[in-house]
Parts: structure tokens; sequence; C-alpha cells
């Protein structure tokens, strides 16, 4: 769900460190539906707060709690502490969430520029998945989930303080006098109120915002590809691997993302409709050689969420950015939990996956709507 907290060694295999604890397929999915209610329930106030406080603190602290809630897992490897390092995490990541997009584009203030800097670090972050699924096989070898898990944590802790020295303009500032206008009017309420206004403020944006919305939820699929590789007969010290392929795909993606301009919603529409025609091939393959062709429908998920966010971005006018990001993470996550709760019938893995190919098309169609 986040570039930085998905590039660490813990990322690749955790969901085996579930089913290794002894929980079954619908209790993982338990947990992934409690990782995105927390989520969605804490991202909207997160994005008024990251508007009226500070985008890159914000973003700063979410990373260090997302880690402590990995550190919850080593300590109490079991489903009550795998439930509790999930609502961590999920706080976590609403706080990161938007922040460090909405300082980017702040910066840039232009969506070509955002798409090419974007695209780049969603490409160097999906590289460091990468490395970090590579290195996983082996860690976990040396030092078993403990090894794997310390790591992720450092990681990520190390992470989240050096964004502090990232650049931001002061919120409310004399640069920013909509902001400080709005502040005025209410505060963190003004700016909160700002922020829905301004994604309910036209049938257009509205339809950008519900793509948007739409195409991060099916990135929650990424969970169940340890699960799916383990279903196609990829031994388990092998899974890793089969996961480098699909974060070497989505780096791929997101660095061609800028190839494309994003003021057309074409390149956007035929990027999910041939990810869900791979998706299905794949997923009903029973080898796992069935993952290169979802490895390739990744790589183009994620070559459309750069556009969906793109064409987000530019639709955005005032000062509240970081909280209209918020309301189409809100639609990601809510996306995600439905999902994840149709992950949870008594349907075989694969045929779950394949299926996720029909609303992955009429998104396509939803885009192309004017």
């Amino acid at each position: 769900m986040h570039a930085l907290q998905d590039s660490v060694l813990l990322y690749p295999v955790y969901a085996l460190l579930f089913a290794d604890a002894g929980l079954t397929t619908a209790e993982t999915s338990s947990l992934f539906a409690i990782w995105s209610v927390v989520s969605f329930v804490c991202e909207i106030p997160a994005g008024a707060l990251a508007d009226t406080w500070s985008r890159k603190r914000l973003y700063a602290l979410g990373e260090v709690i997302a880690a402590a809630g990995w550190a919850v897992w080593l300590i109490q490897p079991s489903y009550p502490g795998f439930a509790a390092g999930f609502v961590l995490w999920g706080l976590g990541g609403a706080f990161a969430s938007g922040s460090l997009e909405a300082l980017v584009y702040d910066h840039l203030g232009d969506g070509t520029a955002y798409t090419r800097i974007m695209g780049r670090a969603r490409m160097a972050g999906m590289l460091g998945i990468l490395a970090a699924t590579l290195l996983a096989g082996p860690a976990l070898r040396s030092g078993g989930y403990l090894l794997v898990g310390v790591i992720s944590v450092a990681t990520v802790t190390a992470g989240g303080l050096l964004a502090l020295a990232l650049p931001e303009k002061p919120r409310g500032g004399t640069d920013d006098g909509e902001a400080r206008n709005a502040q005025e009017d209410g505060g963190y309420l003004g700016i909160l109120r700002t922020g829905l206004r301004t994604v309910t403020g036209g049938a257009r944006v509205l339809r950008v915002l519900a793509v948007a919305m739409v195409v991060p939820g099916f990135s929650a699929l990424d969970e169940y590809l340890p699960l799916l590789a383990r279903e196609m007969g990829a031994p388990t010290p092998d899974v890793p691997l089969w996961f480098a392929l699909t974060a070497l795909a989505m780096a791929a993606g997101s660095g061609l993302a800028d190839r494309l301009a994003p003021d057309s919603p074409r390149p956007l529409a035929g990027a999910l409709t041939l990810a869900a025609a791979l998706l299905a091939a794949g997923s009903l393959t029973p080898h796992p050689a069935g993952l290169i062709p979802v490895s390739a429908a990744f790589g183009l998920l994620q070559f459309a969420m750069v556009h969906a966010e793109t064409r987000l971005q530019d639709a955005i006018t005032g000062p509240a950015r970081a909280t209209a990001l918020s309301v189409a993470g809100f639609g990601a996550e809510v996306a995600a939990v439905l999902l994840y709760a149709a992950f949870g019938l008594p349907v075989a893995l694969p045929l779950l996956c394949a299926v996720m190919a029909v609303p992955l098309s009429l998104t396509a169609l939803l885009s192309l709507q004017r």
C-alpha cells in the first residue's frame, strides 16, 4: 500500500508468517480487513491534519508507527498480536497516505513533471521491493522471521526520520493565503470542509476521483501473491523469487508511466484492460509459470495508478490538497476491504484472483466516460 513500507524484507513473506502461525486464509483476510478499516477511518482526518500541521512530519510519524506495528508481530506472533500490529500499520499508513504526494505536487505545480518524478520514485520503490524480495529468502533461512522483522522495522524507522529533511512550505504562511483563510474560517474543520468541497465540486472531478479510488484498491491483490504462488506449486523458499518478478514488473510500469501523457484517459483505460486479461489468464494457469502474466498485470496496474493519481492531482485546486487526496485514499481502502471480503469466501484462491478481471475491466470503461 505504501512504497517505503512495502520495500522491506518482511513484505513478501508476512502472509507466510501468518500461515505458519496457524492462521487460515479467511483469518488472514480478516486481518487485511482490520488493516483497511483502520486506514479508511483515519484517512480523511489525517489528510486534514497534514494540511493544517506539517505534511513531512505527519509522513515521518506514519512510518514510525507502521514500524511499531511490525514489532508487535515479532513480540506476539498470534492472531491478537497480528491484529494489533495491523491497527498500528493502518494508522501509520493513513498518516503517510497523501502527505508526501501533496508535498511533491505543491513543489512541482505541474502534472507532467509530477508524473515523471512520481513515476521514477515509484520505480525506485518497486526496485526496493525487488531487492527486499531477493534478500528475504536468504534472511529467512539465516535468522527466520525474527531477523526479517527486525531489519524491516529498522529500515522503515530510518526512512521516516530521513523524511524530516525534506523542504516544506509552512502551512497557512504568507505564501499560502487560501490555506490561511480556510484555517481562519474554522481551523482544522475549515480545511477539512475545503478539501471535501474540492472533490465534490463537479462531475469531472468526481469521475476522476472514482477512478483514483478504485485503481489503487486492486493493489491489495499483491497481499495474496505469496499464497497464490504456493497454490501454483512454488516451494516456500522460492516464493520471494516469484514475488521479485512482480516487483520488477511494477517498477517497469512506474518507470514507463511518463512515456504517455496523463491528460488523456486512453493509456489508463488500455493498461487496465490488458491487466485484467493477463490477471485472469495467469491466475488460472496451474503452474508457477502462470505468475509471469500475473506479474505483467501488476506492472500495468502500477502504470495505471500513476496516471490515475496524476489526473486527480491536476483536477484538485485550493489549499487542502492532502485532504482531497485522502478522500481518494479513503475510497481505495474501501475498495480493498471489499476485495478482502471477497477473498474470505470459500472459493479457490486462483479462481478468486481471476474473477478480479471483471471489476478491472469495468474500471477501464469508467475511466473513458466523458
